[in-house]
């Protein structure tokens, strides 16, 4: 009996080391992708309905800290200019600085230095019609300088709206504070690459790093309750035997 109890306390001790280092490899993991998200992402709350359906009003975003030069055609950014107001806005780039943006084509998309660019996520407007603009216009973008346009090109305000102004409607890559990457509030995750630009010198953006510190987090969470669940399972299951044992014991004696 005495090597049987020794034989079940050696693996009880086994099994507290090993869920000892689970829950510490899933406090690792969780830590590691919280803090990195941190770091590296910046929370916003979409203040218009102008994105819509690509974003809508009242989601809870996350953007990429990056500068204003990583800024490529088709990304989503959040950025701060006075001259649009002192609150975060958040657009698309349909053009950068040296590009010629049109609109329309007759299929009624934006076109960029002559090409035509499709836009799938762009909101339908009146009868169910997609355009990329209700207005024409053609604007050389100013160096250094981004063209902006919400999804929504029935209500944005947007670089169409400061046309008459000095840049032509453009702010500044340095007025840029981040890269939408994802959706967190309502649970929509990774935008949708914009593929319509993908073929325009420069191409698009690859996704920020929101994917693994997501998965680095979930996997945390789900190591630390299995880590602290060993024990109550545990010993639950060595009690379930003993009190077998005993009631054999019982019965015989009777």
């Amino acid at each position: 009996m005495s090597g049987i109890k020794g034989t079940q306390g050696g693996r009880g001790r086994l099994g507290s080391v090993l869920s000892g280092l689970v829950v510490a490899v899933g406090c690792l993991l969780f830590l590691g992708g919280f803090v990195g998200g941190a770091l590296i992402y910046q929370p916003y709350s979409v203040p218009t309905d102008s994105m819509t359906p690509t974003l809508d009003v009242g989601s809870k975003i996350l953007a990429q800290r990056i500068d204003g030069d990583d800024v490529r055609r088709g990304d989503v950014v959040v950025f701060v200019d006075p001259l649009w107001g002192n609150a975060p806005m958040v657009k698309r780039v349909a053009a950068v600085g040296g590009d010629t943006v049109a609109c329309c084509d007759r299929d009624g998309r934006l076109t960029v230095d002559g090409k035509a660019v499709v836009e799938p996520y762009l909101r339908p407007g009146p009868g169910g019609r997609i355009l990329a603009s209700g207005q024409d216009f053609s604007v050389t973008v100013p160096e250094d300088s981004l063209f902006l346009l919400g999804d929504d090109r029935t209500t944005s305000l947007d670089s169409r709206t400061h046309l008459q102004e000095a840049g032509r409607g453009s702010v500044p890559r340095s007025s840029v504070v981040g890269r939408v990457d994802a959706v967190v509030w309502p649970a929509k995750g990774l935008l949708e690459p914009p593929t319509g630009f993908a073929d325009l010198p420069g191409g698009t953006s690859t996704p920020g790093p929101f994917q693994p510190l997501f998965t680095a987090i979930v996997a945390g969470c789900v190591l630390i309750l299995a880590g602290a669940a060993y024990g109550p399972v545990a010993r639950l299951m060595s009690r379930r035997p003993a009190g077998r044992r005993q009631a054999k014991s019982e019965k015989a004696s009777v």
